[in-house]
């Protein structure tokens, strides 16, 4: 805060002003117009944001010297200086509110420009605070508290963490645990309310899964020999067979099957190739023996395994197997919007990796089988592993697939309840929930308690109010919203005749802007930048210089509620009343004091001392003090400013003058003899205003009683209206329309001691 204002030299109106006053919380600073009070707003301007402009723009004129600004504040020392075009440092928590801040904020005089709307935005962007209407009224007199106190703490709950919930539904709300949760699953079920039609369409989770390799089978069959079968028979045949060529195999195992009768015994028969008699040959019983039936059996069985393997584990199906986790994946991803679903993790290509090696291994021995059936073989090693991998991959997709057909009862009663489900009802639930929440956050439970609190408190000393009142303004969820909420409050508190809607934020060539709506019996006019059509309303023609001067001050009061930091804010008020109509005075009254208590320190400067009294009086005094400006020749000063004595009305003088007359006499008594009739008409104005109206003479007053003695009108009794008429005649001895001499008439003191006594015992009555 500022400590001391201490020199201000080669400024505007100050030549070499200083001052040792220490300045309190509420500093008070009065002057006549055209004395300075707009250049210390701009040096407090200029000192909160170091820009030296303002500065520059009022060097004094004629001053052979630069300006030379000296502050004591909070954070030195060195104090605040400003010397050779600069300062030392700068105050960044102190904000202001004069002509700049409503040409830079508002409007240019009748005109919003776009850098209107800029610097509003940012204006905007800079509130923070969401604590809604908590502060309004926190040092007023608390007269019937309980329902006042319930207004502004209702008021404090934003409405936007409240829904369409009351203050009381909204703070009756009890605490629930697993909260988040709870939200999350009734976001699901509207969501799946919304979907119906996508949902009642979608298809369930089917099973999927990698055919078996029967490996205990596979490896029998390469196992298996014909022990019946005479070895050196085979090698035999197959030598005979390996020099006739190609296909020699099949080409024999044909004629085999062609000799007449298949009888043991040939001799005699014909060979089915040379017609020869085959009683001779050594070789036909070995071609009965190789050709046999448990032979050709043995070698089908090896070929039905290779087209068994084939048919399950080529051609589509891995293509067919991708597929199906690929839908499956797909469909997890829809449902889980409503239900957690499993994880389809499978890696399908790794997997078709593992698949195909299992594969050609297998194939690859089963091959190596049918080209030596008679000999007994072992699955290779990394056959062995590669198909042991591939059952594990296969263990896995089964387990994937079963978790899927169990989540399949979940999908079913998401079906159910999104057939079922009524939109309005979920979305109520929702935001039930939602308000439970926030109804419990650090930031608004304390809130609720303490309304909950107060109305607890007017419960017990039964105020003569109703119930609390319904919240001001319903609040949206960001900072535009809130700060539209927070001016109209201020604008209602003021009284103004209209309000603000679409408080919003645009994109603007030179960057982001705040437009809005200026609403006049309920007609939205849109606030734009340049000029408005001609015979069109505007800003410029819906609102009146005080109307822009009080939209002003609430977008100052509204960012000020939005400041997070405003404990350690110094606010500087210039002349907030200058163009501000009567009825809306009290109300900024009301909140410069209430700013006292929720700031560093508040500044108020102006011209008019009843507003600055207005404002002193009910403030504690070690919190409050003044300076007035006043005229040093052709330059100001700064010197103290009694408030208190300028708070006493001319008839409180005119009393204590009497009053301290009866206890010691003075040098100079005619000031006591001309106040005595003064003193008489003030009292019978307040006693009978009635009977004695404005302009109405003493003597005009008690004829009027004379007239109306004995008659159920009577205002005074013949005693009062004699006495009356002595003290009247005494008193105008003094003043110029009843005695042109009154300026030299003699006064005797203990004449004028009686007399005294006799009006003060008269307007005692």
């Amino acid at each position: 805060m500022l400590t001391r204002l201490q020199a201000f030299q080669n400024i505007g109106k100050f030549d070499a002003a200083t001052s040792n006053v220490q300045l309190p919380r509420l500093l008070e600073i009065y002057a006549e117009n055209g004395r300075g009070k707009t250049t210390l707003a701009a040096i407090f301007r200029s000192l909160a944001t170091g820009d030296t402009v303002a500065i520059a723009e009022r060097h004094r004129l004629a001053a052979l010297n630069a300006p030379r600004i000296v502050i004591e504040a909070t954070g030195g020392p060195p104090p605040a200086t400003f010397q050779n075009g600069a300062w030392n440092r700068t105050l960044p928590d102190m904000v202001v509110f004069d002509d700049t801040f409503i040409d830079e904020n508002v409007c240019s005089g009748l005109v919003v420009e776009s850098e209107h709307r800029q610097k509003l935005h940012e204006l905007i962007l800079g509130a923070q605070g969401v604590a809604l209407n908590r502060t309004l009224q926190q040092q007023v007199e608390r007269i019937e508290e309980h329902n006042h106190d319930l207004r502004i703490k209702g008021d404090a709950i934003p409405a936007s963490a409240r829904g369409t919930l009351t203050v009381d539904g909204f703070c009756a709300l009890a605490a629930r645990d697993g909260i988040d949760a709870a939200i999350d699953d009734a976001e699901r079920r509207l969501a799946a309310a919304k979907q119906e039609n996508t949902i009642r369409t979608t298809a369930e989770f089917q099973p999927f899964g990698l055919p078996a390799i029967d490996l205990a089978a596979l490896t029998t069959l390469l196992g298996r020999d014909l022990a019946e079968l005479d070895r050196a028979a085979a090698e035999k045949v197959q030598t005979h067979a390996a020099t006739i060529g190609p296909n020699a195999e099949t080409w024999l195992a044909d004629g085999t099957r062609r000799i007449p009768d298949g009888a043991q015994d040939v001799a005699g028969k014909p060979c089915p190739f040379c017609a020869q008699d085959l009683g001779g040959s050594t070789m036909i019983a070995h071609y009965r023996a190789y050709f046999g039936a448990a032979y050709e059996g043995l070698k089908r069985d090896v070929a039905d395994a290779i087209r068994a393997l084939d048919l399950a584990h080529g051609g589509d199906a891995p293509a067919a197997f991708e597929r199906s986790v690929r839908t499956a994946s797909e469909r997890r991803l829809f449902w889980f919007a409503f239900q957690d679903m499993p994880i389809v993790d499978l890696h399908t290509a790794d997997i078709a990796r593992t698949w195909a090696t299992a594969r050609d291994a297998m194939r690859a021995a089963l091959v190596s089988k049918r080209n030596a059936p008679l000999e007994g073989q072992t699955l290779p090693a990394e056959a062995r592993a590669a198909v042991d991998a591939y059952e594990r991959a296969q263990t896995d997709v089964a387990a994937l697939s079963q978790r899927l057909q169990q989540a399949n009862e979940s999908v079913r009663l998401i079906k159910e309840q999104a057939a079922s489900g009524n939109i309005a009802t979920l979305e109520a639930d929702v935001a039930n929930l939602k308000a439970t929440k926030a109804r419990h956050s650090p930031n608004i439970a304390p809130l609720c308690d303490a309304y909950l609190a107060e109305k607890a408190a007017k419960a017990a000393t039964g105020g003569p109010r109703d119930a609390a009142r319904n919240a001001l303004t319903q609040y949206r969820t960001n900072v535009f919203p809130a700060y539209q909420t927070k001016t109209n409050d201020y604008l209602r508190l003021f009284n103004a005749g209209f309000r603000l809607d679409q408080i919003t934020s645009q994109n603007v060539r030179g960057g982001s802007a705040a437009t809005y709506n200026v609403v006049v019996n309920n007609q939205a006019v849109a606030v734009a930048g340049g000029t408005a059509p001609a015979g069109q309303p505007s800003f410029r023609t819906v609102l009146s210089a005080g109307d822009r001067n009080t939209l002003a001050l609430a977008f100052f009061f509204a960012s000020l509620d939005q400041d997070p930091n405003l404990a350690n804010k110094i606010v500087v008020i210039d002349d907030p009343v200058s163009s501000l109509d009567e009825h809306r005075t009290l109300t900024t009254v009301q909140e410069i004091r209430n700013l006292v208590g929720r700031t560093a320190q508040v500044i108020i400067l102006s011209h008019s001392k009843p507003f600055l009294c207005n404002i002193w009086d009910h403030m504690a005094p070690t919190l409050r003090g003044a300076l007035q400006l006043v005229r040093d020749g052709d330059a100001s000063r700064i010197e103290p400013w009694d408030v208190t004595r300028d708070m006493v009305t001319e008839h409180d003088r005119r009393h204590e003058l009497l009053r301290g007359y009866l206890a010691a006499s003075t040098p100079n008594n005619r000031p006591v003899a001309e106040a005595l009739r003064p003193v008489l008409e003030a009292f019978l104005r307040v006693a009978y205003p009635a009977a004695f109206g404005p302009g109405t003479m003493l003597g005009e007053f008690r004829n009027h009683c004379q007239q109306l003695l004995g008659t159920p009108r009577q205002v005074l009794d013949q005693a009062d209206i004699t006495e009356l008429r002595a003290l009247t005649e005494y008193s105008n001895q003094f003043h110029h329309d009843t005695n042109p001499a009154w300026q030299t008439q003699h006064i005797n003191d203990a004449e004028l001691l009686g007399y005294v006594q006799r009006v003060l015992a008269f307007t005692q009555r």
